[in-house]
């Protein structure tokens, strides 16, 4: 029988202040480098990979084996999601995320430096799904632990305010990205872009491991799960138990309606950073690096909207922001791809730059309430599972998802149906995780 650790505290023992900063900082970076590893894929997707690494009679062939190759990444994350929350939550939140961080880094490297097509034949392809699979292992391990480093390290009452630090990695990853191949495509020509150009934003990924040694060396693992440490040893002893086995037989109904609740999230913003972007370039002929700005512009007002929907959940509530955004997803879903449609840049900015803000609010306090549905002793295995299946659900197949609607339907309101159908989706789960929780 499911049942449902509503609102848990997060506990904390009040470390000091400069320290709970340089967590919190350390955190928001290792999301931002984290994502930033894991975007330059999907753009590389949109515009190159499918040429490069699967040749074939079309370009609409080449790009759906790109995104196929993309979504592949989203399969793998809850294998990251369980293998790093089970021992997240038995060993600590630090050493997960260090690893996940390496893993994303070498991964990221090795898509830079992979011989095309061209050059090894079918090995080209295959490797780098291979890599694809380590980024998405490596970014399912990441969000968990990130995560938890920011709440359990929150005070009393900004737990939605401090997770929303990590969330922030997400659009910093995006705009560090596009800002990346922008520069790239600017300081190249077009065929030196296709030929070179577009690996310089994987090589800039190796970074991510300067950033795993300095977490490795200069920040504490969390007081809540000091705690709960302790507590999991002796309940071990006696029970021979573990955080995975406790979730999939206690909590696991919990599980898949906090994925139901966020797919549609994850959905529509791969359609707007990948999906739209493949669209607009291919089937609209908008002008790339104008896209790209475009989006850029866009990530960079979420820097500001995503705390500030965090911090107003501290106030009024998890459940009525997060709900708030789905119901703004749903309703914008039409619009948003009328005003695409149009072919101009303006109403490509206006109707993305509002769909980013219902994203925006969803996302803010997403953090803080998947936290607060599970206890300390298996906080990391139950939120880190609840993201990914949405992440799979939704996010992963969502620009593989577009591309074929478009194709097979000819219309753009297909892909705003299929918008609409995941709002639904999560506003059902909302409700219940919502009645859950005031009848406990």
């Amino acid at each position: 029988m499911d049942t449902v650790p509503s609102a848990h505290p997060v506990p904390t023992t009040a470390p000091a202040a400069p320290h709970r900063r340089r967590v919190a900082t350390a955190a928001a970076l290792a999301s931002a480098v984290e994502w930033y590893d894991y975007f330059v894929f999907g753009i590389a997707a949109a515009l190159v990979l499918g040429d490069l690494y699967f040749p074939a009679g079309s370009s609409t062939a080449g790009v759906l084996a790109a995104f196929a190759t993309f979504a592949v990444g989203f399969l793998a994350r809850p294998l990251g999601g369980i293998v790093a929350g089970h021992l997240g939550d038995k060993r600590g939140r630090k050493p997960m995320l260090v690893l996940a961080l390496t893993l994303m880094g070498v991964a990221t490297t090795g898509i830079g430096l992979l011989p095309t097509y061209d050059t090894i034949g079918v090995a080209a392809p295959v490797l780098l799904v291979v890599l694809r699979v380590v980024q998405g292992v490596a970014v399912g391990a990441q969000w968990g632990g990130a995560m938890l480093l920011a709440t359990e390290y929150a005070p009393e009452g900004r737990r939605g305010l401090y997770g929303s630090v990590v969330q922030l990695g997400v659009p910093i990853g995006v705009v560090t990205a596009n800002t990346v191949f922008l520069l790239a495509g600017a300081f190249t020509t077009d065929g030196a872009f296709t030929a070179w150009g577009w690996r310089v934003p994987f090589l800039i990924g190796l970074f991510v491991l300067v950033l795993a040694w300095y977490i490795h060396t200069r920040v504490e693992e969390t007081p809540a799960f000091r705690e709960a440490e302790r507590a999991l040893a002796e309940k071990e002893k006696a029970e021979q138990g573990s955080p995975l086995r406790t979730i999939l037989r206690d909590h696991l109904g919990t599980v898949l309606l906090a994925g139901g609740s966020f797919a549609v999230n994850t959905a529509t913003f791969y359609i707007l950073i990948t999906g739209v972007l493949d669209y607009t370039t291919r089937e609209l002929d908008m002008e790339r690096g104008a896209v790209l700005t475009v989006s850029l512009c866009v990530s960079l007002t979420q820097l500001v909207l995503i705390p500030a929907a965090a911090a107003l959940s501290d106030r009024v509530g998890r459940i009525r922001i997060y709900a708030l955004g789905a119901a703004g997803i749903a309703l914008w879903a039409v619009p948003l791809f009328l005003l695409i449609d149009t072919g101009s840049l303006l109403w490509l900015a206006v109707g993305t730059f509002v769909a980013s803000c219902f994203l925006s609010i969803m996302y803010g306090p997403q953090a803080a309430l998947f936290a607060e549905l599970f206890t300390p002793e298996m906080r990391y295995t139950g939120a880190s599972l609840g993201y990914q299946i949405a992440a799979v659900g939704g996010g992963g197949l969502a620009p593989f998802v577009m591309v074929l609607l478009l194709e097979t339907t000819g219309t753009s309101m297909a892909v705003s149906a299929y918008i609409i159908g995941l709002s639904v989706i999560a506003l059902a789960s909302i409700k219940v995780l919502a009645d859950r929780a005031r009848n406990r």
